[in-house]
């Protein structure tokens, strides 16, 4: 059966184009700067210049998952272009929005028995999480069945590697991921640390270097050393970035010159996400054996 609806969520940050292009559904998550909310239910929105702007002026944006009825909204809305539903949700690791989807498809299949929803956890974030949904619209539009694809996609959201690197300190200070003294010393010797989402979708610190160029190829590095079997595979990648296009630009020409990979996405890390990694942040994401 081919007749079906992939909807993931906002944090894929994957383009407005590609979403309109291949008919996604989305699940909005909101984002809060003091008291005034945007995004989810609202119909306020920002743009990314607009929100990284706010970002480096010191405001400090707090997020908030969807909820069971919100999700439940945006799969009934789905459900008017087919009763199957093949929804892709950010990582349990990072966000309890796949707890909230897992609780709204349960009551409407209780509801209706025509109809079908799987729901997977990405155990990905930003476009990690939308090079998995890309990977299952290929599927279908390569003629895949629904439970195929969802088979599929459950088997290879490990096989979706994040390598990404935050030039803020300081914000991850703010966020509690670093402390005050290391955000201090470090930003003093130019350190950039080297992140990876694992296989249980959390942020975990790899390794730091010092300058941002060496930063950005260690991007690089990590993707030779982690692509395996699936280097003659990766037909694109993704590159998801926090108002910085041109580093973005810079580790798609390394990964060109390297690797002779031709095809790329590249687009901003989105408020969700970037709330918490704030401006600077270069994040690199392919395909390998393991992440």
């Amino acid at each position: 059966m081919t007749d079906y609806r992939i909807v993931t969520d906002t944090t894929a940050d994957l383009p407005a184009e590609y979403i309109e292009g291949n008919k996604l559904g989305i699940m909005k998550l909101s984002y809060i700067f003091g008291d005034e909310e945007y995004s989810g239910e609202t119909e306020r929105e920002l743009t990314e210049k607009e929100f990284y702007d706010r970002v480096r002026k010191g405001e400090m944006p707090t997020t908030a998952q969807v909820n069971p009825d919100q999700a439940k909204k945006v799969l009934e809305e789905n459900l008017k272009y087919s009763s199957n539903i093949l929804c892709i949700s950010f990582s349990s690791g990072l966000s309890g929005t796949v707890g909230s989807v897992n609780i709204a498809a349960n009551e409407i299949m209780e509801e209706r028995d025509d109809v079908k929803i799987i729901v997977i956890d990405s155990l990905a974030a930003s476009l990690g999480e939308g090079l998995l949904v890309h990977k299952a619209v290929v599927n279908k539009d390569n003629g895949m069945s629904f439970e195929d694809n969802a088979k599929w996609v459950e088997e290879h959201k490990l096989n979706m590697v994040h390598s990404f690197t935050v030039d803020d300190l300081f914000h991850l200070y703010r966020g509690g991921r670093v402390k005050r003294g290391a955000a201090i010393v470090g930003s003093l010797v130019n350190i950039k640390p080297i992140l990876h989402v694992d296989n249980e979708g959390h942020l975990i610190n790899l390794s730091t270097v010092r300058g941002r160029k060496k930063s950005l190829k260690e991007l690089v590095n990590y993707m030779e050393a982690h692509m395996g079997s699936y280097a003659d595979k990766n037909d694109i990648v993704f590159i998801s970035h926090s108002d910085c296009v041109e580093d973005a630009q810079f580790v798609a020409d390394e990964i060109k010159e390297r690797f002779g990979i031709n095809s790329f996405l590249i687009n901003y890390i989105g408020p969700t996400i970037g709330s918490h990694t704030g401006c600077g942040t270069v994040a690199l994401f392919f395909m390998g054996d393991a992440r």
